[in-house]
């Protein structure tokens, strides 16, 4: 993806931060909450393969609901143009693996405060149920705090089916992989446990405990050689921190520590002086599962010693003859028993036919029945599963399957459609867009997003939803739309120069913006705009003030120019009326929880009269306003204050000099 694109109308991606087996890694700005982000898109050639797809959908989901200080943090998922992305926290610094290069060798106290941090993030995500199965600390970022977050939860499970084929991935996972998983086995909280005990070995020495020039050789070592002492590489280690590393690595899963919260605690007191003569830790001697091969001498010691027992003699000194066993002939008696059994079974099997199971998908399941027992096959048991491409009450398959070759009278199970699962839509309005999306998306569910500015509701939040909660639908043929509040409305400031009085009122009420008037004494025709401030193409928010300067027309007369100011008083009791005023008058706004007042200042002068607002504004407690009064020399001047539609303020004798 090239820099400057910007990602559903909100992410700018600047430039990329790395490559990975499942997927690219771009920094980008947040357009709305104008801070830095990572964004994870889906590598374009996984975008095909649906199982993938799905995958990355659900494994977002579940990384959403990992909320832990020492986890980075998901923000955002979605899907443009086909592309699968997640909007991630942006840690500035470095991966661990390149910390350990830069600062080993690194302080003991030092190790153990990493891996504290590390175990704490990876036992929330095993409470979650959660395993990481790929934990390295290429995945492990140090922010510039020394801060430790741990990132890709659960996208290791898409990217472990795809690493056999690309070395270099497998390379730079391989040399913390636990012994079941280099044989293929299903990974268990413990292997992580195994993975983080390499990460601390790491952190002690500087370097992985087995080195190869294959990912296979490596991955033999894993769960044929033992992991190398950390204290022959530095004598100064506590035998009680090596305990950590020997016991989270042994190459039985049952005898590592039975929980991340285990190793944590152990890891706590590892440099206590109360450890400091602690034996090494040594597990029961370990199986590791190999096939034995036993030695051809042991083989022949049987017969070797059977053939140098001594014979008996008899009283002459002659050896007594050997009489011939007979044992020969019991296994010839067993022998044929055995064959007369079998030959009985196979009797009894050949008295019945061979029939072909009928193909009865699609049938109801009446006709169904009928066709098995035509067949002089039984009906066994009859089961029912949800199914988007057959009917409900048809016949999906059998078990055994259609065509099948079976005896007459086999028992033969009917599964029987119960429809598509259906899904009860719940009500999305005031969650989070991000966790109501990838939710539905993980369920098979279309979403589609559109912004709507908002002073009220919060950026990121859902404001209405395109179909009614409760609404049963089949996840795969819906398409759902979410009305998603962009935060308070930004405003470009319009050229008002030339305009004219009425022109700029009407344009400020269109853009929600308040306005104040200037005068000033110019060549342009009265009440055209000659300056404004902010100045045209300015970025504002809903609800900014600006200053409008009009032409008063050419000087005629000698005008007394001079400002009051005024000293506005707050009314919480007022706030409170107006307040229940205003939900009356609109029952679709939510009074606030702070008390305001309204007020409208009108200004008499040779600029101004009573018939129109000079400005508006809200308060919140007492405030003092400046008033700029010109009238003609001798004359005076007149100010009206309202709050909140009631009139608190007034002098209609303002002169030069009275203030």
């Amino acid at each position: 993806m090239k820099p400057n694109y910007t990602l559903n109308g909100r992410y700018r991606i600047i430039r990329s931060l790395g490559e990975g087996g499942m997927a690219n890694v771009y920094l980008a700005r947040d357009l709305i909450l104008d801070r830095d982000v990572s964004v994870k898109l889906l590598r374009l050639d996984l975008r095909d393969d649906p199982q993938t797809v799905k995958r990355f959908q659900r494994e977002a989901l579940a990384a959403t609901e990992l909320v832990h200080p020492n986890i980075v943090s998901v923000y955002d998922v979605g899907e443009e143009n086909g592309m699968q992305y997640l909007v991630m926290e942006y840690v500035e610094g470095m991966d661990l693996k390149a910390y350990i290069k830069q600062h080993f060798p690194i302080p003991y106290q030092e190790v153990i405060n990493i891996m504290e941090q590390v175990l704490s993030a990876v036992e929330v995500a095993h409470e979650h149920n959660i395993i990481h199965r790929d934990l390295k600390p290429q995945n492990i970022l140090i922010d510039q705090h020394g801060n430790a977050k741990i990132t890709d939860f659960g996208i290791a499970v898409a990217l472990s089916e795809h690493t056999l084929t690309q070395t270099n991935t497998v390379l730079g996972s391989v040399h913390y992989l636990s012994p079941e998983q280099a044989r293929g086995g299903m990974a268990t909280k413990r292997s992580d446990i195994y993975s983080l005990g390499i990460i601390l070995y790491e952190l002690l020495t500087g370097t992985v405990p087995f080195k190869g020039e294959t990912a296979v050789s490596i991955a033999i070592k894993h769960f044929q050689s033992e992991v190398p002492s950390v204290r022959e590489f530095d004598p100064r280690i506590p035998q009680a921190l090596e305990n950590v590393v020997l016991k989270a690595t042994t190459k039985r899963p049952e005898n590592r520590y039975g929980t991340v919260q285990e190793m944590a605690e152990d890891l706590e007191t590892s440099l206590s002086p109360r450890r400091a003569s602690e034996p090494r830790y040594s597990p029961d001697a370990e199986d590791d599962g190999e096939t034995k091969v036993l030695d051809k001498a042991a083989l022949m010691a049987p017969e070797s010693q059977a053939e140098t027992v001594s014979e008996p003699a008899d009283k002459s000194g002659n050896k007594k003859k050997k009489r011939p066993k007979r044992w020969w002939l019991k296994w010839v008696i067993g022998a044929l028993g055995v064959l007369l059994v079998f030959l009985g079974i196979a009797l009894w099997l050949g008295s019945r036919q061979s029939v072909s199971v009928p193909d009865v998908s699609g049938m109801n399941l009446s006709s169904a029945q009928q066709s098995i027992k035509g067949a002089n096959l039984k009906v066994g048991e009859i089961q029912r599963q949800n199914s988007s491409s057959v009917k409900k009450n048809r016949v999906i398959k059998t078990n055994p399957e259609a065509d099948e070759s079976v005896k007459e009278d086999a028992s033969i199970d009917i599964f029987v459609s119960s429809g598509p699962k259906m899904l009860t839509l719940d009500n999305y309005v005031g969650q989070s867009y991000t966790k109501a999306a990838a939710e539905l998306r993980a369920q098979g569910v279309t979403v589609k997003k559109q912004n709507q500015s908002s002073s009220d509701v919060p950026t990121g939040t859902v404001m209405s939803q395109s179909l009614e909660s409760g609404s049963k639908v089949e996840p795969k043929k819906t398409t759902i739309t979410f009305t998603v509040s962009a935060g308070q409305k930004s405003v470009e400031l319009a050229d008002l120069v030339g305009r004219t009085k009425s022109d700029v009122q009407a344009y400020a009420s269109e853009q929600s913006l308040n306005v104040s008037f200037n005068y000033q004494y110019s060549d342009e025709d009265k009440d055209t705009v000659i300056d404004q401030s902010p100045a045209a193409g300015s970025i504002v928010k809903e609800g900014t003030s600006i200053t409008v300067t009009l032409s008063r027309g050419k000087q005629q007369m000698t005008l007394d120019q001079f400002n009051v100011s005024v000293e506005i008083p707050f009314s919480s009791k007022s706030s409170e009326s107006s307040s229940e005023s205003d939900s009356e008058s609109d029952s679709s706004s939510s009074s606030s929880d702070t008390l305001t007042n309204t007020i409208q200042i009108y200004i008499r002068d040779k600029d101004h009269d009573y018939t129109t607002v000079y400005k508006q504004l809200t308060i919140a407690q007492n405030a003092t306003v400046t008033l700029p009064f010109s009238v003609a020399a001798g004359k005076s001047g007149g100010y009206r204050i309202l709050r909140d539609g009631q009139v608190i303020m007034s002098d209609n004798h303002v002169t030069k000099n009275s203030h």
